[in-house]
């Protein structure tokens, strides 16, 4: 079970953040915050409206770009062979391969507004595959890779089924390969997940019921229990984190 905020519709102060005094600029802490049950299997992604409405505010999102630098510095030099999880249009997958010209990769999403996204970017392209591949599903077998990448897309996993992913990611790096993960994690309190989304520009109502956000240490815990090294948290701003580890 996962939890969505709800505002209350009266204007009534938060004895918790008070107006006057509060470190956090929330112009939201007048309003006290339910949390109100959402059912795992909500996922909005195959609907071309729901991934177009992404799509038109993805790159504005702030700090984004912060974050796949960092990614970019986590990049093993010698990388040969990529996979992109929840490829989207192919921004992260694009973005890898202009630093490594001699790699490929494959790309892999299951809605299909992105996939037409991904074929018309990469068919021309022979160092891209594009793999039609739900993650809420056992990774089919695409081979090995030295890096495995993912942005913003395994937080629409419930919990266990991102836990398994994180197992079969292990298993199909090669020893020494890298798994990073630009993801959307859950904040410490209802209140800063509110805060988030005021900087988004997105009100308490409008966030994504497809959503199932995970704290950055527990995921990190999962990571070290399947058995990565060097497992750590390399960047974050609010609810946006670089998470890592690497193959024995």
């Amino acid at each position: 079970m996962t939890f969505a905020l709800c505002p209350s519709p009266f204007p009534i102060p938060d004895s918790r953040f008070p107006v006057t005094g509060c470190r956090l600029p929330i112009p939201h802490s007048r309003f006290p915050i339910y949390i109100l049950p959402v059912t795992d299997d909500i996922n909005l992604w195959t609907s071309a409206e729901h991934a177009q409405r992404y799509l038109a505010i993805a790159y504005q999102i702030p700090r984004r770009a912060e974050g796949e630098a960092s990614l970019l510095e986590c990049v093993p030099a010698g990388t040969r062979r990529i996979l992109d999880l929840g490829s989207g249009e192919g921004r992260l997958i694009g973005i890898l391969l202009d630093q490594l010209p001699e790699a490929t990769g494959v790309a892999v999403d299951f809605s299909d507004e992105m996939l037409g996204r991904l074929r018309a970017r990469f068919d021309a392209d022979p160092r891209v595959a594009i793999s039609a591949h739900d993650l809420s599903q056992p990774l089919p077998e695409l081979g090995t890779f030295d890096l495995i990448v993912s942005s913003f897309a395994i937080h629409h996993l419930v919990d266990a089924r991102k836990q398994a992913l994180y197992d079969e990611i292990h298993a199909r790096l090669t020893p020494g390969g890298v798994f990073l993960n630009l993801e959307h994690v859950a904040s410490a309190t209802p209140a800063l997940h509110v805060w988030f989304l005021d900087a988004l520009g997105v009100g308490p109502d409008g966030d994504d019921p497809s959503n199932k956000l995970a704290p950055v240490e527990t995921q990190l815990q999962w990571l070290r229990t399947i058995g990565f090294d060097e497992v750590d948290c390399h960047w974050k701003w609010r609810e946006l984190a670089l998470l890592a580890g690497v193959k024995r």
